[in-house]
């Protein structure tokens, strides 16, 4: 009987090796054991460096510590042999006959092949996009959003139990500013002569709100601006954010209850649209967490309350500052002004010790690279309230550059809008788009090439890893068989050295999901694929599939049906269809 598969045989080995390790070092050293796929079939499948690690504190030749480490290790029935190489190199081999049936490991696992533990359950939020719910979406927010979304996909994968959450700012200025900037095109439209402040919201998006205003309630929210401007310059060059502010403070008191209206009808049209574009693109979230209910709900106050027991605020200037410095923090931070309000990290402190208090053990923020500078003053209140600020990781992602014909192409429209995530899929599609944003790392800048993706040539990589899944699907249309029958058959017969690659690239699979994981790099998995899936295509080039000889036939049409099974788990990770035809 054949044995069960390990998890991978990365980790298989790295537990081999390490009774090894406690025999040849009993005293114990501080070392990871790792194992690295070969790049050359001669030097095996998995190389380690652990012998040349050991040399210096034991003082021994490498390859001497690498004979003795191999002597000391426990059989595997992975293994066909084990050999040193160069200074000390410790290759494994593994076992054609293992590469041979691992097909029928993914056969039988199906969408679940790949999915791991090493997250054994435990609790994980990702919370990302989050962008104020002030306009459409841009290009920037796509970004956020297809690397939040890929990156939750690869952990729950991976065995977290995983909650998406979008953090709605819908308390403070900017929601204000947009309730202004709606009105004040609502009087437009009734025909109020009145001076537009520059440093409003400009966008059409901003007009078709007002529109929708007085088709439903005609005049109702009309008022002269002679009170409105009060206390306002006249003159265009001197919107200061200062005269904004004065400005609001006039709009609600001439609306009074009416105001309340404004403000949620605002909202509720800017975070419709942005759900709307987020699922479109298949972005959804478990939890829409208003910043409003923790100044409802008395968590901020409470949170800065908490702070100042444990004497990390001080007064001045009649503002209370946390003492942020303490924790490594640059500057101590304003968390109440001298008005009595609180500041946006006064509620950010409250919205993360709320996190921890729903149970969840680790916390990733997704935030725009420009916000680097936040993260010491959060991860210090958190430190602040006795929490371990380790537990609280932020991963960057840079803006995306747009490229057309090889130009950089302009971000914004003539009305001096971003261009909006909506747009960028109405011109290349969501599986380019989704594909495109997460193939570099997240913190790395990205030209995105609007031609190479809206392209069908092998050097789309979109197209070329489709492709390569409708290739299967029509060879194995052609065979006209049940494909759940390719799950009992002997694959003896793979033995070419395209086929025993293939194989190899199968077992890397569940290895590649891990370590997208642990290195919150949903990239590795865009990288995986566009490999797997050149390997497919040189193999299906120089291959006859349906051959007479049944045996060879079902055993090529097993490892391709494997093949398709590992690109459609990895591009669902990714956010990406993965058609029958094209």
């Amino acid at each position: 009987m054949f044995p069960p598969a390990p998890p991978n045989f990365r980790s298989h080995f790295i537990e081999l090796l390490r009774p090894a390790l406690s025999e040849i070092a009993p005293l114990g050293l501080d070392l990871d054991i790792e194992f690295a796929r070969s790049r050359q079939a001669s030097h095996g499948d998995y190389s380690c460096n652990l012998a040349m690690q050991l040399a210096k504190p034991l003082r021994q030749n490498p390859r001497d510590i690498a004979a003795l480490l191999i002597s000391a290790l426990s059989a595997s029935p992975y293994l066909e042999k084990i050999e040193i190489a160069g200074a000390g190199f410790i290759n494994l081999f593994l076992k054609t006959s293992v590469k041979q049936q691992f097909p029928r490991y993914v056969l039988e696992s199906g969408g679940r092949f790949g999915h791991g533990n090493i997250g054994a359950g435990r609790k994980i939020q990702v919370e990302f996009v989050s962008a104020n719910p002030t306009g459409p979406l841009h290009v920037g927010h796509g970004r956020g959003a297809a690397f939040g979304a890929s990156l939750a996909n690869v952990l729950a994968a991976a065995g977290f139990s995983v909650s998406r959450e979008y953090y709605v700012n819908d308390a403070g200025r900017q929601m204000d500013i947009l309730a202004l900037s709606t009105w004040l095109r609502y009087l437009e439209l009734h025909g109020v002569l009145l001076r537009f402040p520059s440093n409003a919201y400009q966008g059409e998006y901003v007009r078709d709100m007002a529109r929708l205003i007085q088709k439903a309630h005609g005049g109702r929210y009309l008022h002269q601006p002679d009170l409105l401007f009060e206390d306002i310059s006249p003159e265009a060059d001197s919107d200061t954010e200062a005269q904004l502010d004065q400005l609001i403070a006039n709009a609600k008191g001439l609306l009074g209850q009416d105001y309340a209206y404004i403000h949620n009808f605002v909202l509720t049209e800017q975070l419709g649209d942005c759900r709307n574009d987020l699922m479109e693109f298949g972005v959804v979230f478990d939890t829409w967490f208003s910043e409003q209910s923790l100044f409802d709900s008395g968590a901020v106050a409470q949170a800065v309350q908490l702070l100042e027991q444990q004497n990390y605020l001080y007064r001045q200037d009649g503002a209370k500052w946390f003492r942020s410095t303490h924790f490594g923090d640059e500057k101590d931070r304003v968390v109440q002004r001298e008005n009595g309000q609180f500041t946006y990290f006064a509620s950010d402190i409250a919205y993360h010790l709320n996190k921890f208090e729903r149970g969840f053990e680790r916390v990733i923020d997704v935030w725009g690279a420009d916000h680097h500078g936040y993260i010491p003053r959060v991860k210090s209140a958190l430190q602040a309230l006795a929490l371990d600020p380790a537990k609280l990781e932020i991963a960057l992602v840079q803006f995306a550059i747009l490229y057309r014909n090889g130009q950089k192409a302009s971000m914004s429209t003539r009305s001096g809008e971003f261009v909006t995530l909506r747009e960028l899929r109405q011109e290349v599609g969501n599986d380019a788009a989704r594909f495109f944003y997460v193939l570099r790392k997240s913190d790395q800048h990205l030209d995105f090439d609007l031609d190479l993706a809206k392209s069908q040539s092998n050097d789309n990589p979109v197209y070329y890893i489709q492709y390569a899944h409708a290739r299967v699907c029509s060879v194995l249309e052609q065979w006209g068989g049940e494909w759940e029958t390719l799950v009992a058959v002997d694959m003896i017969l793979l033995t070419s050295p395209a086929e025993l690659s293939l194989l190899q690239k199968l077992i890397d699979y569940p290895e590649m999901v891990e370590a997208a994981a642990k290195e919150l790099s949903p990239h590795l998995i865009a990288f995986y694929l566009r490999e797997l899936a050149g390997e497919f295509h040189s193999y299906y080039n120089a291959t006859r599939f349906l051959v007479p000889e049944a045996p060879l036939r079902l055993a090529r049409l097993g490892l391709i049906a494997a093949v398709r099974q590992v690109l459609v788990n990895g591009l669902e990770l990714l956010g990406v269809s993965a058609p029958e035809k094209m």
